[in-house]
């Protein structure tokens, strides 16, 4: 498991601290991963619009296959639903 984000390294040791997370954050600056993954997208907040991250989770095997796309993420339910969905593709596997 590996998380990206858009933010600088500095901002994410601090973010993964704070939360205990055991898994490394890489760090996408100039947003190729987001743009080649398609979830840098046209957002609008408050009537302003500008570009950023559409927050989405990919299941990806061993092969480097995306098995699973989960976007617009929503934080209620969305670990438990990863889990199930990982937990069912390795039944498959």
């Amino acid at each position: 498991m590996l998380g990206i984000s858009a933010d600088p390294v500095k901002k994410q040791a601090k973010f993964a601290g704070k939360f205990g997370f055991t898994y490394p954050l890489l760090a996408d600056e100039d947003h190729s991963i987001a743009e080649a993954y398609g979830v840098w997208k046209e957002k609008s907040f408050m009537g302003r619009k500008f570009m950023g991250i559409e927050r989405t989770t990919f299941v990806i095997d061993k092969e480097g296959i995306v098995r699973r796309i989960f976007p617009k993420v929503s934080i209620p339910g969305h670990v438990g639903a990863v889990l199930a969905a990982i937990k069912e593709l390795s039944q498959h596997g």
